[in-house]
C-alpha cells in the first residue's frame, strides 16, 4: 500500500538538486526579461515599474488610495507618521461594481469610480484638499511612467469597452474634471506586489522584495537600474515586477510537471500560460489534490475504491481544505464527510499526506524563485553576505499551518549566502500604494531641489567667471 501511494507523490517531490536546476533557469529568464531585445520573447516579463526607491523613514503626511482588481473596489484616506514610522488607514470604503457595469463603456466605469472617490472626500470632510492618490490596478498594464500605465488587456471578468490600450490614469483624470467638484494632486500606478514590498518598507528600510503567495503568486524586487535596458539611466534601482507565474511558460520546466498539473493546465481558462503559477498558488493547489485523490480512488488505494460526485466535481476540492486537513486529522474526517465520501482512519492519513506533499511542493518551488532574486540582488552588489527582508502577502502563505517555515527552511538552503528576514504584509494595495505615492513625492522634491541647487551653483560659476 505505501509503495503504491508514494508511486503517485513520488513526481511532486522535488530534490533540493532539482530545486537548484529550477533558481538557475529562473536566473537565465530574469536576465533575459530585463534585456531590451529579449524582453518580448521572455516568459518571465521583468516589467520596470518606475519605482526608484524604498521608503527612508522620512516620508509623511496624507494620502488617498485607490484599490481595484475585482468585483468591488477600496477608497482609502491614509496618514504616514514620521515619529512612530507608521502607516495609519484613516478610513476608507468599499463600492461594489455591478456586472452590467464591468461589461459597459470605460468612461462608465471610472465615472462610477469618480463618484465613489468623491462621496468618500465629502465624507471626510477632504473635497478642499488636493491629495495625492496611490492607484492599485491589479490587471496587465505596461507602465510608462510611475503616473503612466496603459492597460493591455482586462481580465478577472471585466470588458469594459475603449479602456484597452488607453492610460488609466489619464481616464480616472478626466472623470474626476468631468465632475469637477474635487480634485487629486499626482498619482502613482502601483502593482499589488510592489505595494506589499513597500508596506513593509517604512518599519524595515532593509525590505527590498516583495512577494505574493495567494490565488495568484508574484514577486517584486528592487534592481540596478544599469540591468534594465528598456529604462534610460545608469544610476540607482528601479522595482522591477517579475510577473513570475509566467516562468516555466516556454516550456522549461517540462521535467517537473507531473500528469496532474498538465490536467490542471488543460481544463484552466488559460491553457498554456502561467505554468508556475499553477503549480504554486492557491487557485490550483485544491484542484490538483482532487486529481490526484480522484486517481488513488480509481486505483483502489483510497475510500475502498469508491469516490463521490462531490469528488468527481472539478473545483469542489478547495484550496483552504489543504490548510485545514493539515492542521489535523479530525479536519480531515469531517470534510471527507463534508464531500460524501467513505472513508476510514487509514484514508484519512493518506489524504493529509496527498495535501502535505502538494503544499509541500509549493512552498520548495517558491523558495527556489525567490533565492534566485536574493541571490541575483546579493551578486549585483558585489556582496559576499547579504541581509535583506521579503515583505509577504497572500492566503497561501498566510493561512497554512507550516508553508512558510517549510518555504524559509529551503530558502535557507538554496541562498545560504544570504540572511532573509520575513514580514507578512499590512494591506499592501492600499497602504503599500499611499506609500508608493510618498517615495515618489520625495524623490521628486528631492530632484527638484537639486535642480534649484545646480542652478545657484551656474550663478556663482558665473559671478566667479566676471571677478577674474
Amino acid at each position: 500500500m505505501t509503495t503504491k501511494v508514494e508511486k503517485y507523490l513520488e513526481p511532486f517531490r522535488l530534490s533540493l538538486e532539482k530545486l537548484k536546476e529550477v533558481s538557475v533557469r529562473l536566473k537565465k529568464d530574469l536576465i533575459r526579461g530585463l534585456g531590451k531585445h529579449s524582453h518580448h520573447r521572455a516568459a518571465v516579463k521583468m516589467l520596470p515599474t518606475f519605482v526608484r526607491a524604498t521608503p527612508d523613514g522620512t516620508e509623511k503626511g496624507d494620502y488617498l488610495a485607490l484599490d481595484l482588481g475585482g468585483t468591488n473596489f477600496r477608497v482609502l484616506y491614509v496618514r504616514v507618521v514620521e515619529e512612530q514610522q507608521k502607516v495609519v488607514k484613516m478610513d476608507s470604503k468599499i463600492c461594489s461594481i455591478p456586472q452590467e457595469m464591468m461589461l459597459g463603456t470605460g468612461e462608465q466605469l471610472f465615472d462610477h469610480i469618480a463618484q465613489c472617490l468623491g462621496e468618500f472626500l465629502e465624507s471626510q470632510d477632504l473635497k478642499g484638499q488636493t491629495l495625492p492618490l496611490g492607484f492599485t490596478f491589479s490587471f496587465p498594464c505596461e507602465q510608462k511612467e510611475i503616473d503612466k500605465s496603459i492597460l493591455i488587456r482586462w481580465t478577472k471578468g471585466f470588458s469594459c469597452s475603449g479602456v484597452e490600450g488607453q492610460d488609466v490614469v489619464k481616464l480616472l483624470k478626466e472623470a474626476i474634471h468631468r465632475r469637477g467638484d474635487y480634485d487629486i494632486g499626482s498619482v502613482a500606478m502601483v502593482n499589488d506586489t510592489v505595494g506589499t514590498m513597500m508596506s513593509c518598507g517604512y518599519r524595515d528600510q532593509s525590505c527590498e522584495i516583495g512577494m505574493i503567495i495567494g490565488t495568484g503568486t508574484n514577486a517584486c524586487y528592487m534592481e540596478e537600474i544599469k540591468n534594465v535596458k528598456r529604462v534610460e539611466g545608469e544610476d540607482g534601482r528601479m522595482c522591477i515586477n517579475t510577473e513570475w507565474g509566467g516562468f516555466g511558460d516556454d516550456g522549461s520546466l517540462k521535467d517537473i510537471l507531473t500528469e496532474f498539473d498538465e490536467v490542471v493546465d488543460q481544463t484552466s481558462i488559460n491553457p498554456g500560460v502561467h505554468t508556475f503559477e499553477k503549480m504554486i498558488s492557491g487557485m490550483y493547489l485544491g484542484e490538483i489534490v482532487r486529481l490526484l485523490l480522484v486517481k488513488m480512488a480509481e486505483d483502489k488505494l483510497l475510500f475502498k475504491g469508491e469516490t463521490s460526485e462531490a469528488l468527481l466535481t472539478p473545483g469542489q476540492f478547495e484550496t483552504k481544505y489543504i490548510s485545514e486537513i493539515e492542521d489535523g486529522l479530525e479536519n480531515a474526517q469531517k470534510i471527507l464527510t463534508a464531500l460524501g465520501l467513505n472513508w476510514d482512519p487509514v484514508d484519512a492519513c493518506v489524504v493529509r499526506l496527498v495535501c502535505d506533499t502538494i503544499s509541500s511542493r509549493s512552498a520548495r518551488l517558491c523558495a527556489a524563485a525567490l533565492a534566485t532574486i536574493s541571490n541575483r540582488i546579493r551578486v549585483n552588489r558585489g556582496l559576499d553576505h547579504l541581509k535583506t527582508t521579503v515583505g509577504v502577502d497572500g492566503t497561501v502563505y498566510r493561512k497554512h499551518p507550516n508553508f512558510s517555515e517549510e518555504l524559509q527552511a529551503a530558502v535557507r538552503l538554496l541562498a545560504p549566502k544570504c540572511d532573509i528576514t520575513f514580514l507578512v504584509s499590512e494591506d499592501g494595495s492600499g497602504k503599500g500604494a499611499a506609500m508608493v505615492t510618498a517615495v515618489a513625492q520625495r524623490i521628486a522634491l528631492q530632484s527638484r531641489l537639486l535642480e534649484d541647487s545646480d542652478g545657484e551653483d551656474e550663478e556663482d560659476e558665473d559671478e566667479d567667471e566676471e571677478d577674474k
